[in-house]
Order: structure tokens, then C-alpha cells, then sequence
């Protein structure tokens, strides 16, 4: 995958999402800058390392700032408020802010993936030159990440279905025309791809030089309009380009008029949600079965389809996160009065 873990270049931006301007006060922002000049947690903190799990009434849940990361912290919210839990969610945009304030209880659950977290804590606690951790196999990179977590005193869940990883496209009608329905099936033909990108994807092994080595594919030029951008888009559905860089809960494919190739070869990482837990405040088992709950239900459409009704239908994450756990029976709906 693009390494969105190390730099914020590829930041996880999904196609026509408004970005939001951080919810948060000045005097949150400075208290996080300051929590997040340490590599773990600070002295004062570190017994929460070793403390039991909690479970503790009131709970943060951060969001990254992103139409995704809003809709994942709002179903987690009411799926806590159900079980019992006062919650209020905070926004921070910078990895490098919210997830020290995850470490210190200013932040108690926060909703991640789980290849890039591994490689940015690994980075974080060995160096930025240290070898990446994250792997197509979810098991290994579960293992890599709660191992990088723990002594953070942060507890990893378990993740569920959905996954929001790196992905290619390209249109309907010339995978119909070539009958491709994986990337193995286009490295097989032979035809020459123009690939519409950001400008990193020349060197980024989850990019084209694994496309190229992973696959086969004549990778003969990179676009550099942006990983899933609508000028991306637009140049595939044109015919400018012929494949387009995405991921795999983009909700605007079908709008473009194209399909995603199956990665059957599994060249991208095991970037599956996942809900990363303060121990000390939110790792108990109140939390945790209120947060699996979700694990049942959420796919990767599912995913999919809550970023599209924000996007582009422009409805409130809340009232998304609110009907989809209604409709899958996590929520009861309020009583009526007569």
C-alpha cells in the first residue's frame, strides 16, 4: 500500500470529501502538541501501561478528520452510548497529535487500519528508516501491531470485515472488452497501461513497481493526479489513462463507469479497521463487546456506501451511522409517543 503510515503525501482522502476544518479548541491543540512530544507515555501515565483494562463511563472517541474516520467514530459513539457510556467525539487531523493523546487518556478510542498503524508506531518507537511491519496477512500484522501497541498501554480489538486499502480501477467497458477481473488478468494481456496516481506511485513498491514485479502489468507511464481524485478518474473514463489508483471503499466508481481489479495476488497490506482502545480507560470488556458488536455487520460496501451518503448525498455522519446501526438491528429506534 501507498505509505501513508510514514508521510501525510497520500493522506486517506476519499474522492469528492469535503475536508473539515479540526474541531478543536486552541487550548486542545496545545495540550495534545505537548502530549505528543514523548514516544510513549509520559511518567505520570506510565502505570496505565500495566493497569487493569478499564471501562470508564465517560469516553472520548477521536476521528481523523476524514469523512470515513467521522463515520467509523460516530458508530462507535452510539454503539457505546448504547451500552451505557457517555460519549463526545474529538476531531485531530495529524496522526501525530491524536495518537499520543490516545496514550494519555485524552483520547480514549480512535478508529485505525491496521497495516499502516503498525509501520507508523514501528517508525515511531525504532526510527524512520525501520523496516516496514505491516503484511497482505492480517494475522502476521495484527500480531506486529498489538505487539507495538501494548507497551504504549494502548489495546488493540480485534478488526472486522472491512477493509480500506489501496486499489486499482479501470473502466467497465475495457475490462468487459479484455476480460479482466484481476490484476493478474491485465498483467496476463499484455496491454500497455498509462496509470492515473500520485507522483510517489513511481517509486512506491505497493505501487507500480509492484505492479509491474507482483503482476506483470506494462506500467508505462505514471499520471500524477492523485490517488482517487476526480481528475483521476476522469482521465481513465477519457481514455487518457487506462487505470486509476483508488481504494477499496471509494463510493464514486460506478459514477466514472469503473470497477476495481481484484488484487489477487495480494500486493497491498491488510489495512483492516480496527478500534485502537486506551487500556487503562477503555480496554475492559464493556467496550470491547459494545465495539464488536460492529464487527457482525460492517463490510467493506457497507463502508463504501456511509462515505457516499456523506459525500455525496451530503446527510451528517451521525444521521448515516445512526440508520445503518438501526437497520442492522444494533439500535433500537426511539419509541414512538402517542
Amino acid at each position: 500500500m501507498i505509505r501513508r503510515a510514514r508521510r501525510e503525501t497520500y493522506r486517506r482522502v476519499h474522492p469528492g470529501a469535503r475536508r473539515r476544518r479540526p474541531r478543536v479548541a486552541l487550548g486542545t491543540v496545545l495540550v495534545l502538541v505537548l502530549a505528543g512530544c514523548g514516544t510513549g507515555p509520559s511518567l505520570e501515565h506510565r502505570g496505565a501501561v500495566t493497569a487493569p483494562p478499564g471501562d470508564s463511563h465517560r469516553l472520548t472517541v477521536g476521528s481523523a478528520g476524514f469523512t470515513e474516520s467521522d463515520v467509523l467514530a460516530q458508530l462507535y459513539a452510539l454503539l457505546l452510548q448504547d451500552a451505557g457510556h457517555r460519549t463526545k467525539i474529538l476531531s485531530v487531523t495529524n496522526r501525530e497529535l491524536y495518537e499520543p493523546a490516545l496514550e494519555n487518556g485524552q483520547i480514549d478510542v480512535v478508529p485505525e487500519y491496521a497495516a499502516t498503524f503498525a509501520d507508523w508506531l514501528n517508525a515511531k518507537t525504532h526510527g524512520p528508516d525501520a523496516p516496514t511491519v505491516g503484511s497482505p496477512d492480517l494475522a502476521t500484522t495484527m500480531t506486529a501491531l498489538r505487539a507495538l501497541a501494548g507497551p504504549r498501554g494502548l489495546t488493540v480489538l480485534d478488526p472486522g470485515r472491512a477493509v480500506d486499502q489501496n486499489a486499482f480501477a479501470v473502466t467497465a467497458a475495457f475490462a468487459a472488452e479484455h476480460r479482466l477481473k484481476s490484476l493478474s488478468d491485465l498483467g496476463a494481456s499484455g496491454l500497455p497501461v498509462r496509470l492515473a496516481a500520485g507522483d510517489e506511485c513511481v517509486v512506491r513498491p505497493y505501487c507500480a513497481p509492484g505492479l509491474r514485479k507482483v503482476y506483470g502489468i506494462d506500467v508505462t507511464a505514471v499520471d500524477p493526479k492523485g490517488v482517487g481524485t476526480t481528475p483521476a478518474k476522469q482521465a481513465v473514463q477519457n481514455g487518457q489513462d487506462q487505470m486509476v489508483l483508488t481504494t477499496t471503499t471509494d463510493a464514486t466508481l460506478d459514477t466514472f463507469g469503473l470497477v476495481l481489479l481484484a488484487d489477487d495476488k495480494r500486493l497491498q497490506n491488510a489495512d483492516y479497521v480496527v478500534p485502537v482502545v486506551n487500556r487503562a480507560r477503555a480496554g475492559g470488556p464493556g467496550v470491547t463487546h459494545a465495539l464488536a458488536r460492529l464487527n457482525t455487520v460492517l463490510t467493506t460496501a457497507d463502508l463504501a456506501h456511509l462515505n457516499e451518503q456523506v459525500d455525496g448525498w451530503r446527510r451528517l455522519p451521525e444521521d448515516v451511522a445512526r440508520a445503518y446501526l438501526r437497520a442492522e438491528g444494533l439500535l433500537q429506534a426511539p419509541s414512538a409517543h402517542p
